[in-house]
């Protein structure tokens, strides 16, 4: 994805942002992309056991949060049913930093191959059978911009709370 170098008043440097694509499938893309390269640099050089260690009383982790999105996206863009929710955010004893890392980068490549094919926003994303009303494809895009975005907030605080590390 392009990115490019943004400042802070000051001249404090703010991370990347996302390019300035032409046309909304496009800008919708390269926000949602920008979130997802933000997550899974988090868990970069964390290691073993603090990338799995729950960070928060809710029991939140660096690692199980890229396994769980791993399985949002597949459930948005592939129409695969995520079974229990609330393990999707638990990191099991044979997950590992890059398997975890493997599964989400192939998940957000197959996920775009469904965007780019997708030739009209308003129509239906795929979902799993039986999950009620299907929503369109822009739905989706805005819905994961927001649920990528809040979980990489969480990534924010949780990799602060390890080794101090602050910003994309």
């Amino acid at each position: 994805m392009d990115s490019t170098r943004t400042q802070r008043p000051g001249g404090e440097d703010a991370g990347l942002s996302p390019a300035r694509p032409t046309g909304e499938k496009a800008t919708l893309r390269g926000f949602l992309d920008h979130l997802r390269d933000a997550v899974a640099a988090k868990v970069d050089g964390v290691p073993e056991p603090q990338v799995r260690t729950a960070g928060v009383p809710s029991g939140t982790s660096l690692l199980g949060l890229v396994r769980h999105l791993a399985y949002v996206e597949r459930f948005y863009f592939l129409g695969e049913d995520a079974g229990d929710w609330a393990a999707t955010m638990r990191p099991t004893a044979e997950d590992t930093v890059d398997g975890v890392l493997a599964r989400y980068r192939r998940a957000v490549e197959q996920a775009n191959r469904v965007i780019d094919a997708c030739p009209d926003l308003d129509l239906p994303a795929p979902r799993p059978p039986g999950r009620g009303g299907t929503p369109s494809m822009r739905w989706v895009l805005v819905h994961m911009i927001e649920e990528t975005g809040r979980h990489a907030g969480h990534a924010d605080i949780l990799r602060e709370r390890i080794d101090g590390s602050t910003g994309r």
